[in-house]
């Protein structure tokens, strides 16, 4: 039986520091992602929820995506030349939302290869990439960094020389993309569903969201499937030792996102991604739940919208729980992401 036209995936031994990877499958976005966003996480942010909210109140073209939506397209389309034959995605930095995705918008990405470093056990290695997506051929809606732990096809193959990309620590306030159209001067606290501005916040502040969600096999899945995630350890049982399918990292992130609204509710678009990291595995049957804590402040060049850097943990322990003395996340650990998104000041 033949298998020369079908896509192995790539193996760590297949990058080089500098390979760009154009990756395929454009995909084009409508109002029914929005409906099966909606119906999978059920957020509850007004300006993704309400075209009278969004357009009156905010000047943005109707409808509003979520900016989630923007992140797990352009990450779907990496999965099959970054990811196919990962162990786990490990971390995320230097990310930042650069203009909003409207229906009818198609979606392109494309990645280089900044860093290269096998594992000790000489099985699997770390790849670092810069992903870059685009709607529409050339306008610029995302940039990040990922690593991802991707396994050998050759354990025995030569390992490259170490490569390990110095990354900031945070995207600086002044880099964050303001929308040029966004209005809030007669911004409707009441439709939002909360009080609390900008100003409301305080550095060292701890928010727990309150409610928890029992994770499944099923809504994972379909998820995963609905961004061509093609990883296999999210569908194929066999793909792991345990047993189990993995969760897809991005359905935490979107799952404590819908969650951080109880309590953020006025953080209404996502600016900047600072830095992530997957700590534990999540598998179906685990009930989550999410805390954020406050760690930065910064007005933006638009008097009436101001910029919170925030910590959003997913955990299946208590808020406020993070490491334990030895400085490792503690086992209930799922996400640790930190954050930048746009209030009303």
């Amino acid at each position: 039986m033949s298998t020369s036209k079908t896509n192995p995936g790539f193996f760590f031994e297949d990058y080089h520091v500098g390979q760009i990877l154009k990756h395929a499958i454009p995909r084009t976005l409508h109002d029914g992602d929005v409906a099966m966003y909606q119906a999978l996480y059920g957020p509850r942010f007004a300006l993704q929820s309400s075209w009278d909210f969004a357009s009156p109140g905010s000047a943005l073209r109707n409808p509003v995506m979520d900016d989630l939506i923007t992140f797990h397209a352009v990450f779907g389309k990496t999965v099959p030349d970054i990811s196919l034959n990962a162990v786990a995605n490990l971390g995320y930095a230097e990310g930042r939302f650069l203009a909003r995705v409207e229906s009818g918008d198609t979606i392109h990405s494309i990645s280089e290869v900044i860093g290269l470093k096998e594992n000790s056990n000489g099985k699997t290695g770390i790849v670092w990439v810069r992903t870059r997506g685009f709607k529409n051929f050339d306008v610029p809606v995302l940039e990040y960094v990922r690593w991802v732990m991707v396994r050998k096809r050759d354990g025995t193959a030569p390992a490259p020389a170490p490569v390990v990309p110095d990354l900031a620590s945070a995207v600086l306030s002044d880099d964050l993309h303001v929308p040029e159209t966004l209005d809030w001067s007669n911004y409707d606290f009441a439709a939002a569903g909360e009080p609390h501005r900008w100003g409301d916040y305080a550095v060292g502040e701890i928010i727990d969201h309150v409610d928890g969600v029992t994770l499944t096999d099923p809504e994972h899945m379909m998820a995963t499937r609905l961004w061509q995630n093609t990883a296999k350890v999210h569908f194929d049982v066999s793909a792991r030792p345990d047993g189990n399918r993995l969760i897809y990292g991005g359905h935490i992130i979107s799952m404590a996102r819908a969650l951080s609204f109880n309590g953020l509710a006025n953080a209404q678009l996502l600016a900047g991604i600072n830095a992530g990291a997957h700590a534990n595995p999540a598998m179906a049957g685990d009930t989550i739940y999410a805390w954020s804590e406050v760690l930065d402040m910064a007005e933006t060049a638009n008097t009436h919208v101001g910029a919170l850097r925030l910590r959003l943990v997913a955990t299946k322990g208590k808020a406020g729980d993070l490491r334990g003395e030895d400085g490792k996340y503690l086992p209930q650990v799922l996400l640790d992401l930190d954050y930048w998104a746009f209030m009303p000041r």
